[in-house]
């Protein structure tokens, strides 16, 4: 896959990142996700003392929301295999079950 260079801004800094093709939008969704964990930080007061332990901490932040919507989605996966089962079972019997005549 391709790739090019495309100018991001986080924490009032301009990055130029490497970027497949095609995945512009979600690098930009990105950087806009982090500015705005950041703006809320500073919002709340809970600032830190440098910069670094700043980006430190939303990346952190983001790392343990990532992992906890990773859970809750495998979970969701669990239930609905369940249900599938279920399912395939229910048919398969329904199937299998002699007609009744008329």
């Amino acid at each position: 896959m391709n790739q090019h260079n495309v100018t991001i801004e986080v924490a009032n800094r301009r990055l130029k990142v490497a970027c497949p093709q095609g995945q512009e939008s979600a690098l930009l969704q990105a950087a806009e996700e982090v500015n705005q964990r950041l703006n809320n930080d500073k919002q709340k007061g809970q600032s830190l003392k440098t910069p670094e332990q700043t980006m430190l901490m939303t990346a952190l932040n983001l790392a343990n929301d990532y992992l906890t919507q990773q859970r809750k989605f495998e979970q969701e996966k669990k239930a609905l295999h369940s249900q599938i089962d279920l399912l395939q079972q229910t048919i398969e019997q329904a199937v299998k079950q002699p007609k009744k005549k008329a």
